[in-house]
């Protein structure tokens, strides 16, 4: 390469290498040589085994109680065809409901516990490197969020080194461009000891896990962990730290993950997410790291990981007939966990190290984009549920993962179904389903009260999580004057519960539109996010969402012709406002009604993120003057 290659990376940027090998796994084949201590589990193996039949046995019992109460609904002469997938469909979305109250309620019992032990042993010293992938990212806004890590952590001091690496997958020349002035300008402005190092791949050959590959082919053989983050990702010094000290004490641990809150959010939808992230969140985090013990999952980010391990185990190969037509493994944090767990390695959850931040979308169709992204890589999973050496847990954890977006359709088929059957058989919108038409089955009266008693359980049970998460919010330390106040933060309850009703509709549509695309392979690339949300014309909206406003009229209609049922009444408004839904999502609320769905990191911003705010504008000023310069002497 030349000197003006835009690819090479001046020596300055970059470390001596330490070559670590990272072979590619076969799916096909057991994994046979681990390094793994003997019994790297949890070390107590009985407790978690008795919180997964706390969590999976009443969800099970639940739904076997309401299928059993459901049978009678329909023709005393036995089952047609399609009275069965009707009761499946029921009975497949009833259990998920379930499962996500038994998690929070474990979670209750857990936090009204003393916290676990972060790990057993001494703390051993470690070499630790702060991975920051990018790929057509704001520089400076990356760069400041590494400022305000780096700079924590130089305070904190420790037992542990620290470096951070931007790995650069941008193809952008400009951008990269300004990345490399703004990795420059910000070492200049580190204290003595920092280590920021800055890597450009000449391509961006396997993306985010392409990238991750070759910081380890290239430099892992050099460092003991490496804390994986995300463009926007933001962690305290002190998380960093423990997160650290629990992979040193304990050498059987491959990952552990910390739960990354929500912050940043100025928009109506953004806000909704924060808000429920942050009041809803803990609660079922703590159930789920409960029952998963030490077969966890991994989320991508803000996770610190066994160099080596990672290194002989989880080298991902390129899927022989992926979901959706993509042979490069989308969402590999999922798979990546399912095979340090093959190989012996634990991999766990601690939940309650606060300080670990990450972005939300700000807009529907933001969300809606992203998720179609997260729907192909997930949908591929159920490639993998065959895999060799796979644990029970790894493959629930796939399978958990894809049925997340499969429930769309079968949600949205409920809806037809439901639709269709009216309010009674006098009103069915299928009129032959009747005695006249011995062969077709015969539907219930859904005004029937013990019907009603049935709608009401399940939209209870889906209300549920989000109401004991609130009562739970006290064993969290929390207290509600944190949050404005019991007044405002009633408010901010109400009009959470009252946006996701709103939106619960909507998403589903979306992620049922996601399915369908990742089937027919309709769904291409995997572009960056859009950090601060996109300005969307109406006309984008409503060809966004043409199918749930089509829909929403579809159902208004059926209502006031009397043939629909009014249960369906907040699915129709829902569907039918779609459009202007989607634009209310975007409006930012710090003008209009800044204590709505705020969350203590509104009220009280922690000094991490008023400091990469700060350091960020230092660095984007400090750009903008070198530019004006550069200008200028032209």
């Amino acid at each position: 390469m030349t000197p003006t290659d835009p690819f090479t990376s001046p020596a300055a940027l970059t470390p001596p290498e330490q070559p670590l090998a990272m072979p590619e796994q076969d799916f096909a084949v057991r994994f046979q040589d681990s390094a793994a201590p003997a019994g790297a589990t949890d070390g107590n193996a009985r407790n978690v085994a008795i919180w997964r039949i706390l969590a999976f046995s009443p969800a099970m019992a639940a739904t076997g109680l309401l299928t059993w109460g459901m049978k009678d609904w329909f023709a005393a002469d036995g089952f047609s065809a399609l009275e069965v997938v009707l009761l499946v469909l029921i009975a497949f979305n009833f259990f998920w409901i379930s499962f996500s109250v038994s998690t929070v309620l474990l979670g209750l019992w857990g936090l009204s516990r003393r916290p676990r032990a972060r790990g057993r042993g001494r703390t051993e010293p470690m070499k630790v490197a702060l991975l920051v992938p990018v790929y057509n990212e704001v520089p400076w806004y990356v760069l400041g969020n590494a400022h305000s890590m780096l700079e924590e952590l130089q305070e904190r001091g420790g037992a542990h080194q620290y470096a951070m690496f931007i790995l650069s997958d941008t193809r952008d020349d400009a951008i990269a461009e300004q990345e490399r002035a703004s990795v420059e300008a910000l070492r200049a402005m580190l204290p003595d000891g920092a280590q920021l190092y800055y890597r450009r791949r000449p391509d961006n050959q396997g993306r985010k896990v392409g990238n991750i590959t070759d910081w380890v082919r290239r430099w892992g053989a050099g460092w003991d962990a490496m804390l994986v983050l995300d463009a926007d990702s933001l962690m305290t010094g002190r998380a960093i730290a423990h997160l650290a000290d629990a992979l040193s004490r304990d050498p059987g641990a491959g990952l552990i993950q910390s739960y990354p809150q929500l912050i940043g959010a100025q928009s109506v939808f953004g806000r909704m997410q924060q808000f429920a992230n942050g009041v809803y969140g803990l609660a079922l985090a703590e159930g789920l790291a409960r029952w998963a013990g030490h077969e966890g999952n991994y989320w991508g980010h803000n996770a610190i990981i066994r160099t080596r391990a990672f290194a002989a185990c989880a080298g991902l190969p390129p899927l022989r007939s992926a979901f959706g037509g993509e042979k490069l493994i989308m969402s590999h944090d999922f798979v990546e966990a399912g095979l340090l767990r093959r190989a012996g390695w634990s991999v766990k959850f601690l939940p309650r190290i606060r300080g670990s931040y990450e972005e939300t979308p700000q807009t529907l169709v933001d969300h809606v984009l992203r998720d179609r992204r997260w729907c192909q890589g997930n949908l591929q999973h159920l490639n993998l549920l065959n895999a060799k050496g796979f644990r029970a847990l790894s493959r629930f954890h796939l399978l958990h993962g894809a049925i997340g977006y499969l429930m769309a359709p079968v949600w949205f088929a409920l809806l037809v179904i439901w639709a269709l059957i009216g309010t009674g058989e006098d009103t069915s919108v299928l009129t032959y389903f009747s005695e006249a038409n011995p062969t077709m089955p015969s539907w219930p009266d859904m005004s029937e009260p013990r019907h009603v008693l049935v709608i009401l359980l399940i939209y209870a049970m889906l209300l549920a999580p989000k109401l004991l998460a609130v009562a739970a919010l006290p064993m969290t330390g929390a207290r509600f004057s944190e949050y404005g106040g019991g007044g405002r933060f009633s408010l901010s309850l109400m009009a959470e519960i009252l946006l996701a009703i709103l939106y619960a509709p909507i998403l589903m549509v979306q992620q049922m539109i996601a399915v369908f695309r990742t089937a027919l392979g309709l769904q291409k690339g995997w572009s960056p996010q859009a950090r601060d949300g996109g300005s969307y014309s109406w006309r984008t909206l409503a060809t966004c969402h043409a199918l749930e406003t089509v829909s929403g009229l579809i159902l208004w209609a059926g209502i006031i012709a009397g043939v629909v049922s009014l249960w369906l009444l907040p699915i129709a408004i829902s569907l039918v406002l779609a459009i202007p839904l989607s634009a209310l999502s975007g409006v930012p609320l710090q003008r209009y009604a800044k204590a709505l769905l705020a969350t203590r990191e509104v009220y009280a911003e922690p000094r991490i993120t008023r400091l990469a705010r700060a350091r960020r504008q230092t660095l984007r000023l400090a750009l903008e003057t070198a530019a004006a310069r550069r200008t200028a002497a032209e």
